[in-house]
């Protein structure tokens, strides 16, 4: 079983920081939109309840084949929090598996920063031998399939729970 722990990850403009039950209050104002919630469902969560989904994640999976690897995504020239990258690796006869997820905040979008982001991540676990990085996309959420894309990630015919599931093998 390979359990990977999520390190400090950096890109151009971007540093990806494990993720820290302190960030939560940030995160609330981050992600407070409700439109960000349009392809995934729900609304926005209260620095409470982020806390307490922060608290949980940061614990880990109770599941020994399961490891949660949690971001939040820092502009690296001001500080400010963006956005978050997860990463939910698995393990199988291969090796490690991985599917990923990306959200940035709103007022954040249309810079590259998910693109950016996405691709730090998926370079990260390209070099810790993940055999296989997937993601699940709404069929109408362009702006995420263009993230996936960027990413090296290609969309399949395969679906789960009405989203597309795109894939990358790494070499």
């Amino acid at each position: 079983m390979t359990v990977l722990d999520a390190e400090t990850i950096r890109t151009e403009r971007l540093t990806l920081l494990p993720l820290r039950v302190e960030q939560a209050e940030e995160m609330a104002s981050v992600l407070a939109d409700p439109d960000l919630h349009t392809f995934i469902g729900g609304e926005p969560a209260t620095a409470r309840a982020l806390r307490s989904r922060y608290e949980r994640l940061v614990a880990g999976s109770p599941d020994p084949g399961v490891t949660w690897c949690n971001w939040v995504v820092r502009f690296r020239a001001t500080g400010d929090l963006a956005g978050t990258v997860q990463a939910t690796v698995t393990t199988d006869d291969r090796g490690s598996a991985a599917e990923v997820a990306w959200v940035v905040g709103t007022a954040w979008q249309h810079r590259g920063v998910a693109t950016e982001a996405a691709r730090g991540l998926v370079a990260w676990l390209a070099t810790r031998n993940v055999h296989t990085i997937t993601a699940h996309i709404h069929p109408d959420h362009k702006a995420s399939a263009t993230v996936a894309t960027r990413a090296g990630l290609a969309p399949t015919d395969h679906w789960h729970d009405g989203e597309i599931r795109w894939q990358l093998t790494p070499s």
